[in-house]
C-alpha cells in the first residue's frame, strides 16, 4: 500500500473514532488539529495533501448536528468582541458628551474672560486685577 493510501486509511479511521467519541490518541476534539493527532499524521496532511478529507470531517461534524470546535471558539469570540464593541461605542457616546460640555464651558469662560477685559480697559474699572504671584516651579 502507497504511503498516501496508509495515511488516508489512518485519517479515515482516526475520523471515525473522533465522531464516535472514542478518541484514543487525541483529545478528541472536533479540530483538524485533533484529527491530524489521532491519526498519527502531521497537521499539514490534512490542510494541504488531503483536503476532501478535511472538508468530509467538517461535513460530518456539521450532520451529526455538531459543531466544530473552531466554529463555536470563533462565535465565542465574536460575541466578546460584541460586547467590547458596545462598551466602546457607550465610553465613545459618554466622550462626545463630555467634549460638547467642555466647548459650552470654554465658550462661556471666553465670554466672561473678554467681559472682564473690557470692564478692565474702562476708566475707573469696576474690578480691578491683581498681582501675579511667581510660580514656585518656575523660580521667578
Amino acid at each position: 500500500m502507497s504511503p498516501a493510501r496508509d495515511e488516508r486509511d489512518h485519517i479515515r479511521a482516526a475520523m471515525d473514532r473522533i465522531l464516535q467519541g472514542t478518541a484514543q490518541h487525541s483529545n478528541g476534539a472536533l479540530t483538524i488539529v485533533a484529527l491530524a493527532q489521532e491519526a498519527g499524521v502531521p497537521r499539514n496532511a490534512l490542510t494541504q495533501r488531503h483536503l476532501d478529507l478535511k472538508n468530509y470531517f467538517y461535513a460530518q461534524v456539521r450532520a451529526s448536528g455538531q459543531t466544530p470546535d473552531s466554529e463555536i471558539r470563533l462565535r465565542q469570540q465574536i460575541g466578546r468582541l460584541k460586547e467590547l464593541r458596545a462598551k466602546d461605542a457607550t465610553e465613545l457616546a459618554q466622550l462626545r458628551t463630555a467634549v460638547e460640555h467642555l466647548v459650552r464651558v470654554v465658550n462661556q469662560l471666553t465670554t466672561y474672560n473678554r467681559q472682564l477685559l473690557h470692564a478692565l480697559s474702562q476708566p475707573n474699572p469696576p474690578v480691578r486685577a491683581l498681582p501675579t504671584q511667581p510660580h514656585p516651579d518656575r523660580g521667578h
